[in-house]
């Protein structure tokens, strides 16, 4: 079984957001159905991250995520950060 920090190191792999919208879906699908998300990254120096800012369909699906994954509350969302590999340089 997947420690919360190993299921969502899993996500840092996503190279854009439509990657990193769907993987997100299917780490929550077992607490129940996302209902709205919306993703922004985020880039500094050599390091980019992602802010997902979701709900579920019920307060207890969404304490249960933030149990499991150290989700935090931001308004009437739930906030998980994701590290994300660094921007690849172009040829």
């Amino acid at each position: 079984m997947s420690t919360s920090t190993d299921r969502l190191s899993s996500l840092a792999g996503c190279g854009d957001t439509a990657s990193l919208r769907s993987a997100v879906s299917a780490l929550c699908a077992e607490f129940g159905k996302i209902t709205h998300i919306d993703i922004l990254t985020m880039a500094e120096a050599e390091k980019r991250q992602a802010l997902c800012f979701l709900r579920l369909e019920s307060a207890a699906q969404e304490r249960q995520l933030m149990t499991a994954f150290g989700a935090t509350r931001f308004g009437d969302d739930l906030l998980v950060i994701v590290d994300l590999p660094p921007d690849q340089p172009h040829p």
